[in-house]
């Protein structure tokens, strides 16, 4: 074994023993090889199993999303992809397009370490880069385009507080890959992969999925610094914990599976795409008027971050199995309190997750969740996360 790759594996066996001890010693100059093959290994391990989809038991429970007209306008979205494709040169384009049905759509990773195929902003001229932020305008609202560049600008916070790691950490290192052709008429789609952001966005006519789609970031607050105000998901927090205290006693003993919060507790980050999660905490059905508007609340705030017509249509599919939904807890309810929720239907699963430290663990009591390290997941479950439901039906109707 090379004298690199006995490093790498004293380096891998320390993350899985200590994670953020980890963050905080890595060699830049090691870093590259380090990120190929850690991915490598994730990939090999992950991604030997064909995609199913989220489900309660293993079984897809079918017909849940048929192709249908939305009425939504893609005509924006179609252009300013066409016209950032135009901007790649010839060699960016060998690593960013790709074909509809590729399985690049699942090669993502929350974590900082993972190597992204695509361009990243860091190699983007300026150009380019204000194409791809017209791509992402055309498809996500204010908000989602906020929380993106917010999310972005906290990544370089991460680097300023790590000793200026710029080589793992900053607001550039985010990749943008292409999907197939865009097209009016024919299934296309584009992924923004980094740490903390992930979104995948897949278009068939116009119907829109946008899942797997992650946001989160550590520290969720930047106090000095470049970015210094900056702070993401305040109201994701409140309104979860607002939602959980308006229900009486009867529904929080059956919502809240433990009152303690000691790890972190997202099921369907990276690497989940086939994860089994049954239903649990409090049946929806049993709501009263005003919490279930709590609930479609909080549920508004992550399918908020599409384009408006985009996310009504969303919430349309959303509530027509709203009786069907069920929200759990993990964590005290106090003003300070770090908590997990998730919310779970037949075509949705959201959490949102305080995690314990990894880039700040120098900072912080490791092992400890707590507030300035925020997950959270969008997921569209029985089998059709990246669209994949739309593309096996279109594909029985098209010659493929």
């Amino acid at each position: 074994m090379s004298m690199l790759l006995r490093a790498i594996t004293v380096l891998l066996l320390a993350s899985m023993l200590n994670p953020s001890a980890f963050a905080q010693g890595r060699d830049p100059k090691l870093f590259p090889e380090l990120s190929r093959s850690i991915s490598a290994e994730m990939e090999a391990t992950n991604l030997n199993n064909n995609y199913k989809g989220v489900t309660t038991n293993g079984e897809l429970l079918q017909g849940l999303y048929p192709i249908r007209s939305t009425g939504i306008d893609t005509a924006a979205m179609i252009s300013t992809a066409n016209a950032f494709i135009a901007t790649l040169t010839d060699a960016q384009k060998q690593d960013t397009l790709y074909a509809v049905d590729d399985i690049e759509w699942r090669r993502w990773a929350n974590m900082s370490i993972y190597k992204r195929h695509g361009v990243s902003f860091d190699d983007m001229s300026p150009a380019q880069q204000e194409s791809a932020w017209s791509l992402l305008d055309s498809a996500l609202s204010t908000k989602g385009v906020t929380l993106a560049r917010d999310i972005m600008h906290l990544n370089q916070t991460l680097g300023e507080l790590t000793g200026n790691n710029f080589v793992e950490f900053g607001e550039g290192k985010y990749w943008l890959t292409m999907m197939g052709t865009p097209s009016a008429s024919q299934p296309w789609g584009w992924q923004l992969d980094g740490h903390h952001l992930i979104i995948n966005f897949f278009v068939l006519g116009d119907q829109i999925v946008m899942t797997p789609a992650f946001w989160g970031s550590e520290p969720a607050v930047a106090t000095a610094g470049k970015y210094a105000g900056t702070r993401i998901m305040d109201a994701e927090m409140t309104k979860g914990l607002e939602l959980i205290r308006s229900l009486d006693a009867q529904q929080q003993q059956a919502a809240i599976l433990y009152t303690s919060k000691t790890g972190n507790n997202l099921m369907t980050e990276a690497w989940s795409d086939n994860v089994v999660i049954d239903y649990a905490g409090a049946e929806v059905a049993g709501f009263t008027a005003e919490q279930k508007a709590r609930l479609m609340d909080v549920i508004g705030l992550y399918i908020g971050n599409m384009e408006a017509p985009l996310a009504e249509d969303k919430m349309k599919e959303i509530t027509a199995y709203l009786d069907q939904t069920h929200f759990a807890w993990i964590g005290d309810t106090q003003d300070d309190s770090v908590f997990y929720y998730r919310i779970q239907s037949p075509v949705l699963v959201i959490e949102f997750d305080h995690q314990a430290p990894v880039g700040l663990g120098h900072l912080y009591p490791r092992g400890v969740p707590y507030r300035e390290h925020v997950h959270s997941m969008v997921r569209t479950p029985n089998g059709n996360d990246y669209g994949k439901d739309l593309l096996r039906q279109h594909y029985l109707t098209e010659r493929h």
